[in-house]
């Protein structure tokens, strides 16, 4: 298995490690994914996610080229702005979502999940004819997720760059902990709030005891990839593999936002997701909330007040704080209006539920 450059400090603190994309992760820590989700909610808690991909795309048609393999709209960004998009397969599902940055004028970082790295650098090295420069940066990069109501208070004790003025999917590059060139952006994958950070490998240690050190006043703990996927969750993000995979469309998982149709973007599969939007998808991907007691799984099927199958539940959980049961699946279009009574099937039973808008 492959290590981040922190994966030996995640052991040295006793955490259960498992294999994640070809990496040794942790997946969560002697207090426990419920804890360890908790802190993040209340307090601030820091990711290693150095497993992640980048690869950088560079030259005077790199706009062109990016508009053409991504979703979103890559025009509308400026220097210092992200994007969360998703490249098109050409057969209406999504080979990866992601996030563009713009870093500089004709300069862009595209961070992509980490078991898709080798899929996305080839996929978008066969589609590179407008000639850009494209630059595999996966392994030359580490990247620290610090995540929570206290996240912003306890880093800007480590930066002058002022966090307060780094507004949400924005990013500034500057010295942090002692080192330069810090890439400080405002994104997450839990909905607490927070930053990212992406720094050369080297400055590993020195940045993670500079966290450790200044969130003593703050109750800083590592998290592991168990509560990462719990919260996502309960924030309502999608999980590549789960929720979004290459048998579905971004119209069909409810990212029709980063599906822009705007003049002079020629995307791949534009004029099959332009159909799906104007006419209807057959199927929604929704949220759901159990309305009896039990967790809904992976793989379970979604049900209609018939008993008739529906759909597929694709991510599920029980929260930590309510204790309910709380999950996303696809189900045919005419259930997936918030507020629609559905069922899940667990052991042979039919488990009360109803379709919401979002979870927190």
């Amino acid at each position: 298995m492959k290590k981040t450059p922190f994966t030996d400090l995640h052991i040295a603190l006793g955490a259960k490690m498992h294999e994640f994309a070809g990496y040794n992760m942790p997946v969560e820590y002697p207090s426990g994914i419920i804890d360890e989700h908790l802190t993040v909610r209340r307090g601030v808690g820091v990711f290693d996610v150095s497993h992640m991909g980048e690869f950088w795309v560079k030259g005077a048609r790199a706009l062109e080229y990016l508009q053409k393999i991504t979703s979103n709209n890559v025009a509308a960004l400026t220097p210092g702005k992200v994007q969360y998009t998703c490249f098109p397969n050409g057969q209406g599902g999504i080979v990866d979502d992601l996030l563009c940055y713009c870093y500089e004028n004709q300069k862009y970082l595209l961070v992509v999940n980490a078991g898709n790295i080798a899929k996305d650098w080839a996929w978008c090295n066969d589609r590179n004819t407008e000639g850009v420069e494209l630059e595999n940066s996966s392994d030359n990069m580490a990247q620290l997720a610090i995540q929570g109501p206290k996240a912003t208070e306890m880093l800007q004790t480590l930066t002058d760059t002022n966090l307060s003025n780094i507004e949400y999917y924005n990013f500034a590059v500057g010295a942090f902990a002692g080192v330069d060139k810090v890439i400080i952006s405002n994104t997450g994958y839990t909905g607490a709030g927070g930053f990212e950070l992406y720094f050369y490998p080297q400055y590993a240690q020195q940045i993670w005891d500079a966290l450790f050190e200044a969130g003593k006043n703050y109750g800083l703990k590592p998290i592991g990839l168990g509560a990462r996927d719990t919260l996502r969750l309960e924030a309502g993000f999608c999980l590549y593999g789960n929720d979004i995979d290459d048998n579905h469309s971004p119209i069909e998982a409810g990212l029709g936002w980063i599906t822009k149709f705007v003049d002079n973007k020629p995307f791949i599969d534009r004029q099959l997701l332009e159909k799906q939007k104007n006419e209807g998808a057959v199927r929604r991907l929704v949220k759901f909330a159990l309305t009896e007691r039990g967790i809904p799984r992976k793989g379970y099927e979604i049900l209609n007040c018939a008993g008739e199958k529906t759909g597929e539940v694709t991510s599920g959980m029980m929260l930590p704080e309510t204790k309910q049961g709380i999950g996303m699946g696809y189900v045919e279009s005419e259930y997936a209006k918030p507020g629609t009574e559905i069922f899940i099937a667990i052991r042979d039973k039919k488990i009360g539920a109803i379709t919401v808008k979002g979870f927190m």
